[in-house]
Formats: C-alpha cells, sequence, structure tokens
C-alpha cells in the first residue's frame, strides 16, 4: 500500500502563513506607494537612455536610400530605391575588432557613405558600439550618429541626471544595469507634466541631458508613451478579465464539483493571484501587460492541477464511502503527488531555461563566468521578469491545491458535519409537554 502523508495536519498553519504573506503584500502595496507600473499602466513618457559619446557619424548623398541597423553580431548597411539595386553590408565586428578599422570598412564599402570618426575613439573595441532609437536610421545629408560605451567609463551620478532634467517639471529617474559603469537610466514624466510643460517631447529630454553632460552623449534605447485614456482603458480592462477568470471558474468548478470544491478552487487561484501581486510588489518587478499575462497564465495552471487532485478525491470518496472525509483528502494528495510534482518540475525547467537564457549579458561576447552568472539573476528584462513570475506562481499553484483548496473543503465539510450533529441532537431532545 502506497504511503499515505498527512498533509491534513498543515491545512491550518498553512491558511495562517498564507494570511501573513498576504498581508505582508498588502503592507508593501500600501508602504512602497503601490505598483512600479510599468508604461502600460502608466500615463506618460518613459524613456531609458545610456550615456555614450558619438564614436563615428554616417551620412549619405549617393542613389537611392540608405540605412543602418545593428545587432551583437555586427552593423548592418541597407541600400534600396530607385537606380539602386537592394542590397545589404555587412560589417561584423570579428572581422573588423576596433572602431577604427569598422569606421575605415564603411568609408570605401559605398559611394556617397561619409564616416567621421570622433577623435580618440578608433582604438576602442567594435562591440562596444550602440546604436540610439532617437532619430531615424535612414541616412541622409544630416550626420547620424553611432555611439559606443567608452572602456572603464566613470560612472553618473543619478542626481546629476535629476538636476539636468528640473526644468522639465517633475521627473522620476532609476538606475538601470547591474554595474554602474554601465551609466544607464530610466527617466520618466507622467502626463500631467507633460500636459503642464506644452507635451515636452521626447527631444527635450535628450536636450536637457547633453546641456549637462555634451552633445552626443546621450543614446536612446528605449522610448514608449501612453496617453492618459488608454492607460485607464487598460487598466479597466485588466481588472474586469481577472474578475471574469475568477467567475467563470467558479461556475465551471461548481457544475463539475459539489459548491464546497468550486468555493475552494476559486480561493486558492485567488490565492495565487494574490502571492503573485505580493511578490511583484516586494521585487519592485515592473507591472505591464507581461505580468498581468503571468498571472492568467499561473491561474490556468493552478486551476487545473486543482481539478485533477479533486477528481482523484471524488473517486477515492465512491471507493472508500465509510472513511473519514479527511483521510480521503490525505489519501487522494499523497497518490497524486507524485503526478503533480513531475508536472511542475517539467514545466519549470522549460521556465527555467527561459529566464537563463534570455539573460543579454551571456551573448556580449567576452565576459567573464562569474559576471554572466550575476547578470542571470540581476539583469531585468519583459521576458525574465515572465519567466521569474511564472517561477513563483507554480510553486505557489502547488501549495495552494494542496493545502488552501483541500483545506477548505476539510473545513467546509467539518463546519456541515457539525451543523448535521447539531440538528440531530435537537430533534433527539423530547418536547416539553
Amino acid at each position: 500500500m502506497k504511503r499515505v502523508i498527512h498533509f491534513s495536519k498543515g491545512f491550518f498553519p498553512a491558511a495562517i502563513f498564507s494570511a501573513v504573506l498576504i498581508i505582508a503584500g498588502v503592507l508593501a502595496y500600501v508602504l512602497l506607494g503601490g505598483f512600479n507600473l510599468g508604461v502600460d499602466f502608466q500615463a506618460g513618457l518613459i524613456q531609458e537612455v545610456q550615456f555614450a559619446p558619438t564614436a563615428f557619424s554616417l551620412s549619405y548623398r549617393g542613389l537611392g536610400n540608405a540605412s543602418v541597423s545593428m545587432d551583437r553580431n555586427g552593423l548592418y548597411l541597407v541600400l534600396s530605391g530607385s537606380g539602386v539595386e537592394g542590397v545589404t553590408y555587412s560589417f561584423p565586428y570579428g572581422e573588423y575588432p576596433t572602431i577604427a578599422a569598422l569606421s575605415s570598412a564603411l568609408r570605401g564599402a559605398v559611394e556617397g557613405l561619409e564616416v567621421e570618426e570622433s577623435p580618440g575613439v578608433g582604438a576602442a573595441g567594435s562591440r562596444t558600439l550602440l546604436q540610439s532609437a532617437q532619430g531615424n536610421p535612414r541616412l541622409s545629408s544630416d550626420p547620424y550618429g553611432i555611439h559606443y560605451l567608452p572602456p572603464g567609463a566613470a560612472p553618473i551620478d543619478i542626481a546629476e541626471v535629476r538636476s539636468s532634467l528640473i526644468s522639465l517639471g517633475t521627473v522620476s529617474v532609476q538606475v538601470l544595469g547591474e554595474r554602474a559603469e554601465e551609466r544607464r537610466f530610466m527617466i520618466r514624466i507622467d502626463d500631467q507634466d507633460l500636459n503642464s510643460t506644452e507635451g515636452v517631447p521626447a527631444e527635450k529630454i535628450i536636450a536637457a541631458l547633453e546641456a549637462n553632460f555634451g552633445a552626443g552623449g546621450v543614446a536612446v534605447t528605449r522610448s514608449d508613451y501612453v496617453g492618459a485614456r488608454f492607460s485607464k482603458q487598460l487598466t479597466d480592462q485588466a481588472g474586469l478579465l481577472m474578475g471574469l477568470t475568477l467567475l467563470l471558474i467558479l461556475i465551471y468548478s461548481s457544475i463539475r464539483f459539489k459548491p464546497q470544491f468550486a468555493v475552494g478552487a476559486v480561493l486558492a487561484i485567488a490565492h495565487d493571484a494574490l502571492i503573485m501581486v505580493a511578490f511583484v510588489t516586494w521585487t519592485r518587478m515592473e507591472f505591464n501587460t507581461t505580468t498581468i499575462a503571468a498571472i492568467l497564465t499561473i491561474l490556468g495552471y493552478s486551476i487545473n492541477d486543482t481539478i485533477v487532485i479533486f477528481d482523484r478525491i471524488r473517486e477515492t470518496r465512491r471507493i472508500y464511502p465509510d472513511d473519514r472525509f479527511v483521510d480521503i483528502l490525505d489519501r487522494s494528495l499523497s497518490e497524486t503527488l507524485g503526478r503533480t510534482m513531475i508536472t511542475t518540475l517539467t514545466t519549470m525547467l522549460a521556465v527555467l531555461a527561459l529566464f537563463v537564457f534570455t539573460t543579454k549579458a551571456l551573448y556580449s561576447g567576452d565576459v567573464p563566468l562569474s559576471t554572466m552568472i550575476r547578470a542571470i539573476f540581476t539583469e531585468h528584462n519583459s521576458m525574465k521578469d515572465f519567466a521569474l513570475a511564472l517561477l513563483v506562481g507554480m510553486v505557489s499553484g502547488v501549495y495552494s491545491t494542496i493545502y488552501i483548496a483541500s483545506g477548505f473543503t476539510q473545513f467546509w465539510e467539518h463546519m456541515a458535519r457539525k451543523r448535521a450533529a447539531k440538528s440531530r441532537t435537537v430533534k433527539a431532545v423530547p418536547a416539553k409537554a
């Protein structure tokens, strides 16, 4: 006979533990000023900038159109349009390891392409180059700057960045990156401040920074703007989506199982949602549409596990109708434990791979192993945050299925027996003459 684990002994301590976690999440929400809202839910402008001087400038006066793009492997020049057969020129960093070698190759590549290299940058590695999202990558007679991060660049104080933007109103500045030498910052301006300054455009942020740190010394790595109306609509839809999800799961569970199982299932997934919200609040992870997707994914994963275990409880109850309900719970949970662990661990392996291999530092060339390992746990992007939220949610989903959903059904059954016993006692007492 398979060993039966007495999970029921942990129902009450688990309820207290969950209550503590949820209350701590509520306190964190209040004390930390709510979520770290992403641009999806907070109207305004967000720019991520990196203080990197211009390595060289490109201008084009030849036939057709020329545009430039870059990735971790190299720089690409694309020619198209009238009088020019569409062609792409590739300049791999492996073949042109220095900025001087790359700019020299660009000069002789296409007729009409002019390259102006900044003084003293030629010896720097070409892998330090980066492209700003600001401006049009289609080349013209106006110079288009390609930036680079100087080796051993001195960190920039966040206070200096804030003081440079003080003329734009209330501006939020946050340090990005795992090292101060990366000189990356996120700048956020609320929609109200944009309107009060006649719609501060993205260019004004760069102009204000360059006025203090030098012209051509700022590269924009990301720029997003969301209007107030769209932000409110998205927030309302997210709340409605979560509410409808819980309602539909309650209806489905009520049709398939008894009411106590349906309510237990809904309590379990509501618990998972609250735990994930608490985790996002504690860690100050950006709360955006990706976070909503992670929460909904976990709700589906958790209810699937709960339904499987409830099915086993129902079958076990038919086989052992005379056993106590708490013994049926322990037997059912023990029998499905292997399936639950195997399913969860194999899914977590896939999510863990997503968490690890979406780390940009792994693909940055000659990076020390210690730096790669540190980057896996410190680097942030939307896919890593999504994977991390899924990992936390999967652990919470297994826990809530065993201790919250099953614990509630046991509590319901216990109260039902007490009411039935009380009712029998009242009927047994003879009426007074």
